[in-house]
């Protein structure tokens, strides 16, 4: 496995945060070896879309969402969304390289291209959240502060 291979899957956490609040209920996300998809960690598009919709209406229910606050959460579900993809173009242009022809230094450029992507991503997921968030009645705002501390939780044991 190569280095970049046991990052990216160190990182799987990460990803499906992005994907959880970039999101929500950690299915987990696929991560990509430079050196072509490892069955274990390949997934298709449809299979990742469909994971994200359902982090996204595991979130919505977990963070008890009023018809008030959905133009808010629709912009946040769509960031989730958006990040998704962005990280599955990733994967798949990765996955498409043959296995022995990437160097050591393009092995650490991709990585450094996943990096870039979580952190773009989580960018744009906390400012579409805290959009949503600065809505929020204070017993709400407790709610989900429950729930990330509750996924925080579990991502912490996951990597005991």
């Amino acid at each position: 496995m190569s280095t970049l291979s046991r990052r990216l899957s160190a990182s799987t956490a990460a990803r499906a945060m992005i994907g959880l609040i970039g999101a929500a209920a950690l299915a987990a996300a696929p991560a990509a070896s430079a050196h072509g998809a490892h069955p274990h960690h390949a997934a298709s598009a449809a299979a990742m879309k469909e994971t994200v919709e359902q982090r996204i209406a595991m979130l919505h229910a977990d963070l008890q969402i009023t018809p008030a606050e959905e133009t808010d959460w629709t912009g946040v579900a769509q960031t989730m969304r958006d990040n998704e993809t962005q990280m599955q173009k990733l994967v798949t242009d990765q996955a498409a390289l043959a296995p022995h022809s990437v160097s050591a230094v393009e092995d650490l450029q991709t990585y450094e291209k996943f990096t870039e992507a979580h952190a773009l991503g989580l960018k744009t997921l906390i400012a579409s959240f805290q959009t949503l968030y600065d809505t929020m009645p204070d017993d709400q705002k407790r709610v989900a502060d429950q729930v990330f501390q509750k996924f925080n939780h579990k991502r912490m044991a996951a990597h005991a």
